[in-house]
C-alpha cells in the first residue's frame, strides 16, 4: 500500500503500529472474522461453559469479557489473555489437545477499517531471528486463529520432528497467514516517526495523526533501482502499539562496556563464528544473562566447543529462572543449559580480594569448557579484554576473554512518542520493559490509562508469548467494536 498517496482527509478507525503476531491477530478480528461459541462446542471448565452459553447468539467481541473473566487462572498476568487462551487450546497446560468450543464465521459487514504498520514484511521480529533455533513454544501455541500451524508445516516439510518449529518457519507461516485470511490490503511497510494528538477546528474532534517515512523507487534514478523515503500522514481515531520489545539491546551501563569485544547482540556471536574468529583454541567467550537467548549463545558455543564463561545475577535454584519454569520433556536443551549452570559452577578461593579465573577447560565434569558465575554482576572490561565480576561478599574476579555478549533482554523503541512513551508506563520515571515496567493498560481492553484512544498488546503489556498475545488483540477488537456501537447509537438519536 502507497500511503503517500492517501488522502489526507481519510480518517481510519484504528492504525495499529507493528506487523508482528500482536498486529496480525488484530487485524484479522478487525477483518470481520468473528468467533462464536460453536452449537456443538463444549469447554472442560463448566462454569465458563455455563456463561458462554447464557449468551451463546451473541459473538465473543459483543459479550462481556470481564464477566467471563471471572474465576479462571492461567500463566498470564493479563485476564483476556487467560480466558481466550482457555477457549482456543482448552486445557493445553495439562498436555491435552482439547477441540475449541468457538466456532469462526467471516462477517464483512462487521469489518472495521484499519492499517497495520511495519518495517519490513508480516510477521516482524520473527524475520530477524536466527533461521535453525526452535522456538520456545509448542507448533499449536504459535498459531493464529483460522490457519493450523501443523497442516501448513507438514505442507513445508515431509517428517515434523516434534511438536516445536524454527522462527525462520515461524516468520514464513505469519507471511503467509495475512496473505491466505485476505489481509493484505491493510498492511503497509513503512517506518512511523511521529504520533500525536491533533484537534481539528472541524467538529471539534480529537484525532491521532501517525507520521513516517515510506521507501519507494527514486523518481530521479527510477533505471537504476534506488529507493527515497516518502514522507506520509495517516489519521486515526484509535492507535494500537503493537512493536514488541526486541529494538534496542538492554545494556548494563558499565565501564568499558563500549569496547570493540562487546557486543549485544546473539548474532555477532554467529558472525565472529562464521568468519573463523572463534574457535576450540580461542580465550573463553562470556556470557552475561539468564534467558534464553543466553542459552542459546551457550549451546552454539559449547556445540563448536568453543570455551565459555557464563555470568548470571540469579540464583540457579531461583524460581523466577526461565529454565525452572520449562517442563523438561519438552525443553530438552534449556534443561541441558539449567544443568550446567548447577553442575558447573565457580569455585571462588578464600581470598576476598580480586583473583584471575582459570580456564574452563581446566574444570573437571560433565561440561568441559563451560564455568557458570551464579549471583554475580560485571564491574567492568578493560581495553586487554579482560572483564571484572563482583560475586557475593564482594570478591572479585577477572576474566581474561575473546569477546563478551550481554544478553539481558531489550527496550522497545517509542521514539515516536513524546518522552518514549515513558508517561504510560506503570512507573513514567523509568524505561519501558516487558517484565519490570510494561504499559499500564485496562486489564479488559488494553487501552492506555493515560491516553485514552491508544492501545497496547504484546510485550508492550508483558505478553511476551505469541499463545498470550492473541488475549489482547481480542480485548482492543472487542472494546473497538463497543465504540463504534455507541457511535452508530448515539449518531441515530441525533438524527431522530
Amino acid at each position: 500500500m502507497d500511503l503517500y498517496d492517501k488522502d489526507a482527509g481519510d480518517i481510519l478507525p484504528v492504525v495499529v503500529i507493528g506487523n508482528g503476531p500482536s498486529g496480525i491477530c488484530l487485524s484479522y478480528l478487525l477483518s470481520g472474522y468473528t468467533p462464536y461459541l460453536s452449537p456443538e462446542g463444549t469447554h472442560p471448565n463448566p462454569i465458563l461453559q455455563s456463561k458462554l452459553d447464557r449468551n451463546s447468539h451473541l459473538s465473543l467481541l459483543e459479550q462481556d469479557l470481564e464477566y467471563l473473566c471471572e474465576g479462571l487462572e492461567g500463566r498470564s498476568d493479563n485476564p483476556v489473555a487467560v480466558l481466550f487462551d482457555s477457549l482456543l487450546l482448552p486445557d493445553s497446560d495439562f498436555g491435552l489437545d482439547c477441540a475449541s468450543p468457538l466456532t469462526w464465521r467471516y462477517e464483512p459487514s462487521r469489518a472495521t477499517p484499519h492499517l497495520v504498520l511495519g518495517k519490513g514484511p508480516p510477521g516482524g521480529a520473527w524475520h530477524a531471528m536466527e533461521g535453525s533455533m526452535l522456538t520456545l513454544s509448542l507448533a499449536n501455541w504459535m498459531e493464529l486463529p483460522g490457519l493450523k500451524l501443523k497442516d501448513w508445516m507438514r505442507e513445508k516439510r515431509r517428517n515434523v520432528r516434534n511438536d516445536r518449529a524454527t522462527p525462520a518457519e515461524i516468520a514464513s507461516y505469519y507471511q503467509h497467514y495475512v496473505t491466505q485470511m485476505g489481509l493484505e490490503r491493510n498492511f503497509a511497510c513503512g517506518t512511523v516517526t511521529s504520533v500525536q494528538r491533533v484537534h481539528l477546528q472541524e467538529g471539534g474532534r480529537s484525532l491521532w495523526e501517525v507520521q513516517g517515512l515510506q521507501k519507494r523507487p527514486s523518481v530521479v534514478e527510477e533505471e537504476s533501482g534506488e529507493e527515497e523515503e516518502v514522507p506520509f500522514s495517516v489519521f486515526a481515531e484509535n492507535v494500537v502499539l503493537a512493536t514488541g520489545t526486541h529494538d534496542i539491546p538492554a545494556r548494563l551501563g558499565v565501564e568499558g562496556e563500549g569496547l570493540p569485544f562487546v557486543s549485544h547482540s546473539f548474532w555477532e556471536l554467529e558472525a565472529a563464528i562464521s568468519a573463523g574468529k572463534l574457535d576450540d583454541t580461542s580465550d573463553p567467550v562470556l556470557v552475561v544473562g539468564a534467558g534464553l537467548t543466553a542459552a542459546d549463545a551457550v549451546l552454539a558455543t559449547h556445540h563448536l566447543s568453543i570455551p565459555v564463561y557464563h555470568a548470571f545475577r540469579r540464583s540457579v535454584a531461583d524460581p523466577g529462572l526461565i529454565f525452572n519454569q520449562l517442563p523438561k520433556v519438552l525443553y530438552p536443551e534449556y534443561h541441558k543449559v539449567h544443568q550446567m549452570m548447577t553442575q558447573q559452577q565457580h569455585q571462588p578461593n578464600d581470598a576476598l580480594s580480586s583473583s584471575v579465573e582459570s580456564s574452563p577447560a581446566s574444570y573437571n565434569g560433565s561440561y568441559s569448557g563451560y564455568v557458570s558465575f551464579p549471583r554475580h554482576r560485571v564491574l567492568s572490561f578493560r581495553p586487554d579484554r579482560k572483564c571484572v565480576l563482583q560475586g557475593e561478599g564482594g570478591r572479585q574476579t577477572v576474566l581474561q576473554v575473546s569477546m563478551v555478549l550481554v544478553l539481558i533482554g531489550a527496550h522497545p523503541n517509542l521514539s515516536f512518542l513524546p518522552e518514549e512513551g515513558r508517561p504510560m508506563a506503570l512507573n513514567p520515571g523509568e524505561p519501558i520493559t516487558c517484565r519490570r515496567n510494561p504499559l499500564d493498560v485496562d486489564p479488559f481492553t488494553h487501552e492506555s490509562v493515560q491516553q485514552p484512544g491508544m492501545y497496547a498488546m504484546g510485550p508492550l503489556v508483558g505478553e511476551n508469548f505469541v499463545r498470550f498475545l492473541k488475549g489482547g488483540a481480542l480485548a482492543i477488537a472487542s472494546d473497538v467494536v463497543r465504540k463504534r456501537r455507541e457511535k452508530e447509537l448515539t449518531s441515530k438519536a441525533t438524527v431522530a
